[in-house]
C-alpha cells in the first residue's frame, strides 16, 4: 500500500513538474517571440568616460538616483582593446558598434584594417531611420565608429565625408572638425557641400533647430556655440541660446519616428572630457544631463514598451575617479561641488585669459583671489575648521605655485613627470583649483587618461534580459543585434 501511494505520489509530482515546464516554455516562448520579431525602436546611449564611480558620484552630488541605475537589466562590461588593456574611445566604440575588437585609434575596422558593419548600418538596411547625437564633435571617435571606417580617429576629413555619404537621417550635437579637408593630405572635397547635395538640411542655431518638423528631411545640426574642439559647451556654462543634449535627443526622436522604426545613438561625450581634466563638477553635471536624455527616451518607451529597447553603457572609465580621499578619511561632502560655477574650460579659456590681458606682467596673486572665490567658492580668509571651503595654508601655497606657472604661460607636458602628475597637460591654476575642491568634497583622481576598470551597462525593453550579467563590450553589440532580429555575429562591411 505504501509503495502504491509512493508511485501515485511520484506520478503526481511528475505531472506537477510537467505543468511547470509547460508554463515556463509558454512564458519563454512569448519572450522569444517578441525578441525574434526584433526591437522596432533601438536607443543606444554611451556615456563616454562614464564608469561606475561617475554614476555613483552623480547620484551623491544631486541627491537623486540616476534613471539609468533603476533599469531592470544591469550588467558589468569589460572594455580592453585588441592591442592595449586600457582602451581608447575609438577601439571601444568600434567594439560597441560592431562587436569587433580592434586597435587603439581604429574606427570601424578590425585589427587588419578590414571594415566591419555597425549596428547603425544594419538598422538602415532593415529600413529603419538612423540618428547619431553627441555632445562633442559629431566626427569624434564614438559617433564616428557608427558610420565611418578609417585607420585612425584623426582622419576627421575622411570621417566628415563618410558622414555626408552615410545616408543616415539625423546628426546632431557638436560640429565637424575638418569638413573642407584643410588638415588632410588627400582632400576628398567639401563634406558640407556633399551633405547638402545628399539632401541634408544644415542648421546651426536653436531657433531653426527647435522649429524642425517631421517631413523636413535629413538633418545635420550643431549648437551655435561650440566651446572647445567643435564640441557643445559644458552644461554648467550653457545659456538659453544653447541646445541641450536632452533637446537634441527629443528632436531626434521626433524626426526619426516612422512606421519602420529607428536606431538612435546618443553620446554624452563631455563626461569624458571633464574627467580628463579632473573636473568633477563639470563631469557630474554632464552625467546628470546625459541621464535626462535617457529620460526622454524612457518617455517614448512608455508609449511603445513592446517595441522598444534602451541600452545605456560607458565606453570606458576616465580619470580614475575615486569616491574617497585620504585627507577627509571617511568623510564625503559632495554638496561642496556646488560652489564651483564655471567649468575648467571656461575658466581657462576666458577668465584666466582675460586676467592675463588686463594685468600683464604686473598680475598679482591677490588680484586673482576674489576671482577664484567667485568661480570655485574657495576662500582665503576664515576658519578652515568651521568652513570646509576655507583654504588651509598648504593649499594656499599650492594655488599660489600653480598661479605663478599659469602667469608664466606654462603648459605642463609628459616630458616633465613631476609637473605632469600635478597638472597633466592643462592650465596649472585651473587643475589645482579643481583638485582642491574635489578633495574637500571627498573625491580624488589617479589619472588624466582612461583606466581599465569595467563599466556598468543598463537596459530596458525588448531583449533587455540579455544585458544582465558580466560580459565584454563586443557582446553589447551582439546583444543589440540579437534584439534587432539580426544573427549576433561580426559582419564585414561591403
Amino acid at each position: 500500500m505504501e509503495v502504491e501511494l509512493m508511485i501515485i505520489g511520484n506520478k503526481t509530482m511528475k505531472s506537477f513538474i510537467a505543468i511547470l515546464i509547460m508554463a515556463a516554455v509558454m512564458i519563454s516562448g512569448s519572450i522569444d517571440a517578441r525578441a525574434a520579431k526584433g526591437a522596432k525602436y533601438v536607443f543606444f546611449f554611451i556615456g563616454d568616460g562614464m564608469g561606475i564611480p561617475q554614476r555613483t558620484a552623480a547620484e551623491q552630488f544631486t541627491g537623486k538616483k540616476l534613471l539609468i541605475d533603476t533599469m531592470p537589466a544591469q550588467g558589468i562590461t569589460t572594455t580592453y582593446a585588441n592591442d592595449r588593456f586600457i582602451t581608447g574611445s575609438a577601439a571601444s566604440a568600434t567594439a560597441l558598434a560592431s562587436g569587433q575588437k580592434t586597435n587603439i585609434n581604429y574606427i570601424g575596422v578590425d585589427p587588419n584594417f578590414k571594415a566591419v558593419k555597425t549596428v547603425a548600418e544594419m538598422a538602415k538596411e532593415q529600413g529603419k531611420k538612423v540618428g547619431i547625437v553627441s555632445s562633442v564633435s559629431i566626427d569624434h571617435a564614438t559617433p564616428a565608429a557608427f558610420y565611418a571606417h578609417v585607420k585612425t580617429r584623426k582622419m576627421y576629413h575622411e570621417i566628415d565625408c563618410a558622414l555626408a555619404n552615410s545616408g543616415f537621417d539625423f546628426f546632431g550635437g557638436g560640429g565637424l572638425k575638418d569638413p573642407a579637408g584643410k588638415k588632410s593630405k588627400k582632400p576628398l572635397g567639401d563634406a558640407l557641400k556633399m551633405a547638402k547635395d545628399n539632401g541634408y538640411r544644415i542648421i546651426n542655431n536653436k531657433r531653426d533647430f527647435m522649429a524642425l518638423k517631421p517631413g523636413d528631411g535629413k538633418v545635420l545640426a550643431w549648437n551655435e556655440w561650440l566651446q572647445d574642439g567643435k564640441a557643445m559647451p559644458y552644461v554648467m556654462d550653457m545659456t538659453d541660446k544653447d541646445i541641450t543634449l536632452p533637446e537634441f535627443t527629443g528632436k531626434a526622436i521626433e524626426m526619426l519616428d516612422n512606421d519602420k522604426g529607428f536606431f538612435l545613438m546618443v553620446e554624452g561625450g563631455k563626461i569624458d572630457w571633464a574627467c580628463h581634466a579632473n573636473d568633477a563638477t563639470a563631469s557630474l553635471i554632464n552625467t546628470r544631463s546625459f541621464d535626462d536624455s535617457v529620460k526622454v527616451a524612457m518617455d517614448f518607451y512608455k508609449k511603445h514598451p513592446d517595441e522598444t529597447l534602451i541600452i545605456v553603457t560607458g565606453d570606458h572609465e576616465c580619470g580614475g575617479l575615486t569616491l574617497g580621499f585620504a585627507g577627509t578619511k571617511y568623510s564625503s561632502n559632495f554638496k561642496l561641488l556646488n560652489a564651483q560655477k564655471t567649468s575648467f574650460q571656461k575658466f581657462s579659456d576666458e577668465i584666466i585669459k582675460k586676467f592675463k590681458a588686463d594685468n600683464g606682467a604686473n598680475a598679482s596673486f591677490n588680484a586673482m583671489k576674489p576671482i577664484i572665490t567667485a568661480n570655485f567658492g574657495l576662500k582665503f580668509e576664515g576658519d578652515a575648521k568651521a568652513d570646509p571651503l576655507v583654504l588651509a595654508p598648504y593649499e594656499v601655497e599650492m594655488v599660489k605655485a600653480s598661479f605663478d606657472r599659469s602667469m608664466r604661460g606654462d603648459k605642463e607636458g609628459s616630458k616633465d613627470s613631476e609637473t605632469y602628475l600635478l597638472y597633466g597637460e592643462y592650465e596649472p591654476l585651473t587643475v589645482s583649483l579643481t583638485h582642491i575642491l574635489n578633495n574637500k568634497a571627498g573625491l580624488a583622481w589617479t589619472s588624466y587618461k582612461h583606466t581599465g576598470v569595467p563599466v556598468s551597462t543598463s537596459a530596458i525593453g525588448v531583449g533587455s534580459e540579455a544585458f544582465n550579467g558580466y560580459y565584454d563590450n563586443t557582446d553589447v553589440a551582439k546583444k543589440v543585434m540579437s534584439a534587432m532580429g539580426i544573427a549576433p555575429r561580426v559582419y564585414a562591411a561591403k
